[in-house]
This record gives C-alpha cells, structure tokens and sequence, in this order.
C-alpha cells in the first residue's frame, strides 16, 4: 500500500485507535468561533495523518485555518466536531485539566517570538520545564546540557539572551521544547524573526533534528520555508487543499 493510500485509510475510519507508528490523526476536526452572532468557520472537517518521525510543514495563507489547526495539534484549544488523536490517545475529548498534562507531556513548542527570560542563562533557560515538572536539580542540567548539544549551542550554555544572536536564541528556544523528549515538535512561524540567512540556519536546526528521529511539525505562511519540510499541507478555507512530498509541493510553487 502507498503511504498515501496508508494516510487516507487511517482517517477514513471513524472512532478506530489508530495504529502506533501514527503520532497524530485528525478525522473530520472542525472548528467553529461566534464573532458576535456571526459563525465563523475555521476549520470545515480537516484529514490529516502524520507518522511518528515526519518532518511536516502545514502552510496557508492568512484565514485558511493554519493557526487554528496549529492550536488543537498543540492541545491548546478543543475541536467543535470530529476527531483529534495524539499518540494514540484520543485528546479532542479530554477535559482542560488532561490537554494540560498531555500538552506539557507531548509537545515541544517554538514560537517566532524566543520567549526567554533575559536575565538567565541558555541552560537556565533550558531547564524551566524540567523545574516546573519537579526534576531534579543534577538531572534537570543533564538533560538541558544534552538539548543544548542537540542544537550545537553548548559552548554558549552560560550566556544570556542579549548576549546570543537571534539564531543563537531561536536554537535555545528549540532546546527547550526538547529537553521534556516531546512526542511532536511544534514550530509557528519559527523563522518570522529572523533574516534569509538566518532562518536557513534554524531550517538546518530541524532537519537535523528530524534525521536523529524527532517529529517536527512546522506551520507557516512562506512556501521557501514550507519547502525545507519534507512534506507539505496546504490549508485553504479550512480544508486540505494540497498535501504533497517536498519536491511534488516545490514543483508547484516553482521553487528551486
């Protein structure tokens, strides 16, 4: 069987647990906002299936529902209809309480916007969520120092944010999604901050990181940063428009 064929079987099967090589499956996933009386349809039944280990970026334009997926993939928000599964566990019908410990348990998250605190240093940094899940101090450095390594900025652990390049940030802000061993890496917008020469530094970041065996998961509106994935979905007015291997999507957008 293809993997397209592969991908279109495992969400054409309502309710069924999808098998465990599968981190997310979305079946129908709709989500819909009351804008002061007025419906707006974010979502309208979005199918998608990504295997543990994939490198994805999810790509539109402004309104085709991109940021809203991003946000129910990141259990950040609830669907209003279909099908939401993470690792195996069916998360669009979980309380707040339970998005919470699987949000914190699953997903790494990088923001265009680096999110550190400017007065600690890169493995302080690092080590935040490790503090806040209660490890401890000798395992929290260990694991940090390993996340920094991942991302080759462990010979700059011991420098603060205004001492760093925006590069140098971004990669700290890419460590710190890891250091928990997410199930997803979740990147909006990573490169947004960063200039041309820059963000093929960052893109280089998550390349590696999918070759080491890391599902990352990138969501943007620029198709030369779409490109660097190594497949694509294209959101248009809340459905899948296009869903495609790197080099069928860069064909199409007439990228080198």
């Amino acid at each position: 069987m293809s993997t397209t064929a592969e991908r279109r079987a495992v969400v054409s099967t309502p309710g069924a647990t999808p098998d465990k090589d599968w981190v997310i499956v979305t079946r129908g996933l709709k989500r819909e906002y009351d804008m002061g009386g007025e419906v707006v349809r974010a979502l309208r039944g979005v199918d998608i299936a990504i295997r543990r280990n994939e490198y994805v970026a999810i790509m539109g334009p402004s309104g085709s529902g991109k940021s809203t997926l991003m946000n129910l993939i990141g259990c950040l928000d609830t669907p209003n209809g279909g099908e939401y599964w993470l690792n195996g566990m069916l998360v669009s019908k979980m309380s707040d309480d339970q998005l919470a410990r699987v949000r914190n348990k699953e997903i790494g998250f990088v923001f265009q916007t680096f999110n550190l605190l400017p007065r600690a240093t890169a493995l302080h940094n690092v080590e935040l969520p490790l503090v806040y899940a209660g490890v401890s101090s000798d395992e929290r450095k260990r694991r940090a120092k390993a996340a920094l390594a991942a991302v080759q900025l462990d010979n700059r652990m011991h420098h603060r944010p205004n001492e760093l390049s925006g590069g140098q940030r971004q990669r700290v802000a890419i460590a710190r999604a890891l250091v928990n061993e997410p199930s997803i890496l979740l990147a909006d917008e990573p490169t947004g901050n960063l200039d041309s020469a820059t963000s093929t530094e960052i893109m280089k970041v998550f390349e590696e990181l999918a070759s080491t065996g890391q599902t990352v998961i990138m969501v943007t509106h620029e198709p030369d940063i779409a490109a660097h994935a190594r497949r694509v979905v294209v959101l248009r007015d809340g459905l899948v428009a296009s869903d495609d291997k790197r080099a069928t999507f860069k064909q199409q957008m007439g990228l080198p």
